[in-house]
This record gives C-alpha cells, structure tokens and sequence, in this order.
C-alpha cells in the first residue's frame, strides 16, 4: 500500500511547535459556488480536494484528508433522505448549498455535504494527510476518524470549523461505479473515485468506468 502523504498543504508552514500549520489553506476553502451546482458534478469535483477539521480546545491538533470516494444523492432518488420531505433527521439538507449533514444508523455517523435543496454527496473516504486514529475508508470510520457526530449537523462548510480546501496533490483518476450499501437505486452509478488511491472502501467487482476530464 502507498504510504499517506503527510505534506504540509501548499501555504501551509511549521508552526513554532513544529507541527504542521494548516492555517493559511483553511481561509481559503472552496466557496458556495462549489457546492451550488449539479449534485453528481459536485461529487465527482469533490475527489481529491481536501477535508480539514480546524482543532478545537483540548483536541489533538489538526485532521485532514484528501477526499478519494464519494457518492451523490439527487432528486427524485428513492435512496436519497429527502426523497419524501423535509423531518427533523435531514433538515441540514434543505440549509443550502456548502453545509454539513450528519446522521446517523446502525451506531455509526456518515458525513455528507449540500449541494441543492435536499440533495447532498456522501464523504466515503479520504486518504489522510495528518494522523487518523481510524483508517478512514467508508463513511463511518470516516466520521470517527474526524471525530464527527450529529453534534457536527448543520455546520457551514464555506465558514464553519470543517471545511473542504482546493485540490492540491497528485492527480486523480476520476472513475464511477454504482453507489454500496443502499436497496432503494443501488444500480445508479453515481459512487465517484479515484482509481489510483489504496484508500478506496470498495472497487467494483466488474472493470470501473473512467469518466474523462
């Protein structure tokens, strides 16, 4: 397996602690522009960007990743949340686009960012650009990997204290498969990854499609 890259980000420094400063990058996150555009376009424009957690008091530091699998739900999507309207579970959904929406099932939390009213793309996978204590491959031990919980609902990914940076890395293969772990439109090929990454949570059983540009 490819070692994870630890590199500073580009603008990014050593602090006087000698830790590694993402400071600078993380004023300069993706813009709501991003966000407000076609859902599948915005999830497959997602791969490799980078996920930043800013460190909160008595945190560990900085958590970063760079964002390798990903999976859009858009209208009229029986396995999209809001598929029947806004409730008190997915109301994060209908904030806008460029926010943060966290639920939660079978115990473990998945992380997805708005795009359109009630459409939004999951975060499946990142590999990791600061120390993870979990091995983020799938949304779950994504979330725990950030320490991310329903308490993380709503926030605002343009401003907020978890934000998506620029692409700055190597370059992404960019391949689609249809989406995992869902009965309701599993066939729809709207998962998006990066077929050179070793942190990809799952590779399709038949040949992956390339999606150019």
């Amino acid at each position: 397996m490819r070692a994870p890259s630890l590199l500073p980000p580009r603008g990014g420094g050593l602090s006087s602690e000698g830790v590694r400063d993402w400071s600078p990058a993380f004023e300069r996150p993706l813009g709501r522009s991003f966000y407000a555009r076609p859902t599948a376009r915005v999830a497959r424009d997602l791969l490799g960007c980078r996920l930043v957690l800013r460190p909160s008091r008595g945190s560990e530091g900085w958590r970063a990743g760079r964002i390798v699998e990903t999976e859009a739900y858009v209208a009229d999507d029986p396995a999209n949340h809001a598929s029947r309207g806004r409730t008190e579970r997915n109301r994060s959904m209908f904030l806008g686009p460029g926010h943060v929406y966290v639920y939660r099932i079978h115990q473990v939390h998945c992380a997805n960012l708005t795009t359109a009213r009630g459409q939004a793309v999951l975060l499946r996978a990142v590999e990791p650009l600061t120390p993870l204590l979990a091995g983020p491959r799938g949304p779950g031990l994504l979330c725990r990997a950030f320490g991310l919980d329903r308490a993380h609902d709503g926030l605002d990914a343009v401003v907020g204290e978890l934000r998506v940076l620029p692409r700055d890395g190597p370059p992404v293969e960019v391949a689609r498969a249809p989406r995992v772990g869902i009965r309701l439109a599993a066939d729809r090929p709207l998962r998006f990854f990066d077929g050179r990454s070793e942190w990809v949570s799952k590779r399709p059983a038949r040949p992956r499609r390339k999606v150019p540009g």
